[in-house]
């Protein structure tokens, strides 16, 4: 299904497949897809860079940094982020409880099956604005969700972030651009993707924000400029980071 350029100077209103009703095995096979170009493009470095910088900066505390150290992935999809923060969190000999949320139950099911026998992972299939932690939650991590969002939807997720984050959060998306749009749709085709990626990547990058766009959402949900940092990461990535004082 092909689509003309977007203007990138404002959001497209374009949907995208994996949005709509399908199978669970176009689903399964959409997901498996994106998590091999994640790791292709390297889009897990972003969030693991962010929780190396707050575990070191935990470790300075002279309270020592409370354990288990709980993360909660929103809009975890095929959870391959939160499975990357397991064997991170492994490698540094740190306990966690690690939770994955997605809205969709196919979608709770193939994270649950893609995880190897000896995770520990929690998923649970709710809608993110009706969830109350169990416990809670040191920190929350989102990667390539709050582009399925409007603006308003995304200050409404940052204020509940705000509340149930006890130490920070992360964003973990893409930034709105020309080049990436184009790059993309040619990789996606020449790496003969799943249909839906050839499809959604694009649309993804023409539906994603810029900076100040951010700094307008972050202020709608009650954040001053000194409060988050938007940070750039190559390839064509955008995040927003809170790390809370303490």
């Amino acid at each position: 299904m092909p689509h003309s350029a977007p203007d990138f100077r404002h959001r497209t209103q374009l949907a995208e497949l994996m949005d709509q009703p399908c199978s669970r095995e176009d689903l399964r096979a959409c997901l498996r897809d994106i998590a091999r170009t994640n790791r292709w493009i390297l889009a897990y470095r972003p969030v693991l860079h962010w929780l190396n910088e707050v575990t070191d900066s935990l470790a300075q505390f002279p309270q020592p940094l409370r354990i288990p150290l709980r993360i909660l992935d929103v809009g975890c999809g095929y959870g391959d982020t939160l499975r990357r923060i397991e064997r991170w969190a492994e490698s540094r000999d740190l306990d966690t409880e690690l939770y994955g949320i997605d809205l969709n139950v196919d979608a709770k099911a193939i994270a649950a099956e893609a995880s190897p026998g000896g995770s520990r992972i929690q998923w649970v299939a709710a809608d993110v604005f009706a969830y109350s932690p169990p416990k809670p939650v040191h920190l929350v991590v989102s990667s390539q969700f709050t582009h399925h969002l409007g603006e308003q939807e995304i200050v409404r997720f940052i204020q509940w972030m705000e509340v149930h984050a006890e130490l920070g959060w992360f964003i973990n998306d893409l930034s709105r651009a020309a080049i990436p749009y184009h790059a993309f749709r040619v990789f996606a085709k020449l790496a003969g993707l799943h249909p839906f990626v050839q499809y959604d990547g694009p649309v993804s990058i023409a539906k994603s924000f810029v900076p100040e766009e951010w700094q307008r959402m972050c202020a709608a949900a009650g954040l001053g400029g000194h409060d988050v940092r938007i940070q750039r990461f190559k390839p064509a990535r955008l995040c927003v980071e809170r790390r809370k004082p303490q």
